[in-house]
């Protein structure tokens, strides 16, 4: 399982990877409409009238993707508050806990977002002239890649590999502590040690 495992993660990755560029991309491009948007109606006295659109449609593109991405890295912000008060042998529960939720709610995210874009479907978007379907996209889009990467979460922590979480020090996931620096830890320095250590040199 855990072989099985480290290859799905390869696909994932891989999956993540083009989600974060086609999220970047998203960006810059609704910057650029709307940048193109401002720069001709006030100053050349126009209108682009499918820039506002488009960019909103790449602003959903942009934030659910970026949103899942972050579940695969374990980049979003957790209260671990009540992880301190409880045995650290009952952690991993909790995070699988977080992680079932997180799937139920991409879950939700893919199939009422997908009851949207059904009922929409004969709409059509102002200034792009495409299906009303593609305003829901982003959220089917979206709550697919969060069922993927959470449950991809909890395989691997049941498997006994290493998921990541918002605050690790080990961003190449290769159980070497990133970017540590030589000399005494910050609570050594505050207790007195760094001036002791001088004394001695």
């Amino acid at each position: 399982m855990r072989d099985g495992l480290i290859r799905f993660a390869s696909f994932t990755g891989a999956v993540a990877r083009a989600g974060l560029w086609l999220a970047g991309i998203g960006l810059v491009l609704m910057t650029a409409f709307v940048f193109a948007q401002v720069f001709y109606r006030y100053v050349i006295g126009s209108s682009l009238f499918w820039a506002e659109p488009a960019a909103v449609m790449l602003m959903g593109w942009f934030i659910f993707l970026g949103a899942a991405v972050g579940v695969k890295e374990g980049y979003h912000l957790s209260f671990d508050v009540g992880l301190m008060v409880v045995p650290e042998s009952w952690r991993p529960w909790f995070h699988t806990l977080s992680d079932l939720v997180v799937t139920s709610f991409g879950f939700g995210m893919a199939w009422f977002g997908w009851q949207l874009a059904e009922r929409a479907a004969g709409g059509v978007v102002p200034g792009l002239g495409i299906s009303r379907l593609w305003d829901f996209a982003p959220v089917i889009g979206g709550g697919l890649l969060l069922m993927l990467f959470s449950v991809e979460r909890i395989l691997r922590r049941a498997a006994g590999l290493r998921t990541l979480r918002f605050g690790d020090n080990d961003d190449a996931a290769d159980g070497e502590v990133d970017g540590v620096a030589a000399g005494l830890p910050a609570e050594a320095v505050l207790h007195g040690e760094a001036l002791r250590a001088r004394k001695g040199d």
